[in-house]
């Protein structure tokens, strides 16, 4: 006989949600000049752009989402939504209750969805059909509940959202989770961080510097420095950073009297010949043709001076 006086001393298994109800489940195609008023309510929902551009607001803030785009509004948080005027976006939106301590990861969040999770959203709308009697514009709500739902799918509907929700949380540190921000405060946050990783690389003219280290040293993605980046510059990261050192390379030429095996050596070049090949690839012209354009350039400024 098996003696199971062990299982009155097991702790019970954590859970990190645990989602209550759900309320609604929506999935709208909207027209390109569509505007819903606005509403407010007790628990949670997102909002999902499954195709085109969607605008939105969470308390006094407004938001441009775009495809693959989703926002967390937080309970007793008024928000509404509108299209561009633009693009006619297919919009998909749950709401659910859930009181668990971990859904604070997703307050003042608004996320880029991968092809996983956007698969676990297609999951919930298809367990949804199982579950609720369909409306036309406005799909799946708790008081159109099929007599005889498909086998299971209650409970799918559930899990499938749980799981969203942890595979979100989970992949916190290697996706693009900003806490969401107004455009405008969006684009001057972005701008600071562009200035500020300029100024580290110009910091760090003299040594080696990669990707890898920019991205330790601020604490963001590969992706997403390098999509910011290219976005105010023009220029991918490191390219900026060859031009930084070739303007400091110059400058070098100019007014020292180094070597350009000494200027090499000071900027971090393993050889002269490495050296020479990036300047000219850069100015056009190799070191000792630009040192003598400038040489040049000075005999004449002097010279129609003297005249």
């Amino acid at each position: 006989m098996i003696n199971t006086d062990f299982l009155t001393t097991l702790e019970p298994m954590k859970r990190l949600l645990n989602v209550q109800s759900i309320v609604t489940v929506y999935y709208f195609e909207f027209s390109k000049n569509y505007l819903f008023a606005g509403e407010q309510h007790d628990f949670w929902e997102m909002v999902y752009v499954d195709k085109g551009e969607l605008e939105v607001s969470a308390g006094k803030e407004g938001y441009e989402l775009k495809e693959g785009d989703i926002i967390f509004h937080k309970p007793n948080e008024f928000h509404n939504l509108w299209a561009n005027g633009v693009s006619a976006p297919n919009v998909l939106v749950v709401s659910f209750v859930c009181s668990s301590e971990g859904m604070r990861f997703f307050e003042n969040k608004i996320m880029r969805l991968a092809t996983g999770e956007r698969e676990l959203l297609a999951k919930i709308l298809q367990e949804a059909k199982g579950v609720f009697k369909p409306e036309l514009g406005r799909l799946y709500l708790q008081e159109k509940r099929l007599e005889n739902p498909r086998i299971g799918a209650e409970q799918m509907l559930y899990i499938y959202l749980e799981q969203f929700l942890i595979r979100l949380i989970r992949d916190e540190t290697t996706n693009v989770n900003q806490e969401r921000m107004s455009v405008a405060t969006k684009k001057k946050f972005e701008k600071s961080v562009v200035n500020d990783i300029i100024q580290f690389m110009s910091d760090n003219l003299h040594g080696h510097l990669c990707l890898d280290d920019i991205c330790r040293a601020f604490f963001f993605s590969k992706t997403y420095l390098k999509t910011i980046f290219k976005k105010e510059t023009g220029y991918t990261v490191m390219n900026f950073f060859k031009m930084l050192k070739m303007e400091e390379a110059k400058k070098c030429i100019r007014e020292s009297n180094d070597t350009f095996t000494q200027i090499a050596q000071k900027l971090g070049f393993d050889s002269v010949h490495y050296f020479s090949n990036s300047f000219k690839k850069q100015t056009g012209l190799s070191p000792t043709e630009y040192a003598r354009s400038i040489q040049a350039l000075e005999a004449k400024m002097r010279e129609d001076s003297e005249g």
